[in-house]
């Protein structure tokens, strides 16, 4: 991001409400493993006996948990990441090529993984961030049974997402 200078410094250019280094520190901080829905999720599918291997390298993607009894590989998607038609989801104001571009390969290599799961014989489960957050959001109370009943069906794919209430 460019910055102009001024005596005191520098701040941030129009569409962004911080500076630089701000802006940097925030992103740095975004985790890819272990983030707060994916403790969740694991958290409840251990309590309901569920057992899984983490982030499996041997498989397409590295799934966020692999259950092997169950053929099933869970996906824990952040909703801006992967570009999720939710509410939590909206186009950064800068850099709009570059994000378009970056969530869109997401997308496609997301599409990707789930094709080789899929031709290989393993199930996928994806979670979405909204289910935990905003809005439209279920609960963990809600998704533990949803994706307990769906990992003891014989279903190749699941999705479970955040509800629209109304007014939103």
């Amino acid at each position: 991001m460019r910055s102009r200078s001024s005596r005191s410094g520098s701040w941030p250019l129009p569409g962004d409400v911080v500076d630089p280094a701000t802006r940097s520190r925030m992103m740095a901080g975004i985790r890819g493993k272990d983030t707060k829905p994916e403790l969740v999720v694991r958290r409840g599918l251990h309590a309901l006996g569920f057992r899984f291997v983490l982030h499996d390298r041997r498989l397409p993607g590295k799934p966020d948990m692999v259950l092997p009894r169950w053929r099933a590989a869970v996906f824990i998607h952040g909703c801006f990441w992967h570009g999720h038609d939710c509410p939590l989801f909206r186009w950064p104001g800068t850099r709009q090529d570059f994000w378009r571009e970056k969530i869109g390969r997401n997308q496609e290599r997301d599409a990707e993984v789930e094709a080789a799961l899929d031709h290989t014989g393993w199930r996928v489960l994806k979670i979405w961030e909204c289910s935990m957050k905003g809005p439209g959001r279920i609960g963990a109370d809600a998704i533990m049974p949803l994706a307990a009943d769906w990992l003891r069906s014989d279903r190749k794919q699941g999705e479970i997402r955040g509800t629209l209430r109304a007014g939103g």
